[in-house]
């Protein structure tokens, strides 16, 4: 007679979880999970960082009070919390904002294309955001000579590509809310991007505001 000896199957080291995020190390580096495994970014460079911050400050005046611009916020893509994304800045409705993250499909979802994050951006990310129900994503490359914006919509579970903005283009858009954004503002150098970002008619907008206050205060 003859015994068959069982063994134990290594099944491998237990998938990570939004748990495991907390004993990460703050260093600038960004930590996300997914399928319980760490993927991890470098931090922004410069131009990166102001792409992020112009477009939270523009999109942050023309948000009605019932949405939120966040940037930087971690979102729980599944329910066992294994799958953790970061996008660089989100438009969320004031009534689905979490501590600490969010779980629910914010109204869009930007990603400031980096040098090591352009298959991620433009394939991973756009499936995983699709799949969760974000309605709309933009992808923005932060090239110096033309940066560029693309903005998609959620169709039938699937991003359809429905605009694209290219250095001085204007990005006119109605979702979230109704906006326009100049890809080239959100990182020239010189000029009041403030005034520019939007494009010339908030530009035009801005300035006859200006002068009617100056005439007002003159009076």
């Amino acid at each position: 007679m003859s015994v068959m000896a069982i063994g134990k199957t290594d099944l491998g080291p237990a998938p990570l979880t939004v748990d495991d995020l907390r004993r990460t190390p703050d260093d600038g580096r960004r930590y996300e999970l997914v399928d319980g495994r760490l993927d991890v970014s470098p931090a922004p460079v410069f131009l990166h960082s102001r792409v992020e911050t112009r477009l939270s400050i523009h999109l942050g005046n023309l948000a009605p009070v019932e949405c939120e611009i966040i940037t930087g916020p971690g979102i729980n893509i599944n329910a066992d919390r294994t799958h953790h994304r970061i996008p660089d800045l989100v438009v969320i409705s004031t009534e689905d904002a979490e501590s600490p993250y969010l779980t629910k499909p914010p109204l869009l979802a930007v990603e400031v294309v980096s040098p090591e994050s352009v298959l991620r951006d433009h394939h991973t990310k756009k499936h995983e955001y699709a799949a969760f129900g974000i309605p709309s994503y933009w992808v923005i490359t932060p090239d110096p000579d033309e940066p560029s914006i693309i903005e998609m919509r959620l169709k039938d579970g699937e991003y359809t590509e429905v605009a694209a903005a290219f250095g001085e283009d204007v990005l006119d858009t109605e979702l979230p809310f109704p906006m326009r954004v100049v890809p080239q503002w959100l990182l020239r150098s010189g000029g009041d991007w403030r005034r520019h970002i939007g494009g010339p008619e908030e530009a035009d907008d801005a300035k006859a505001t200006e002068e009617a206050e100056k005439s007002e205060s003159g009076a």
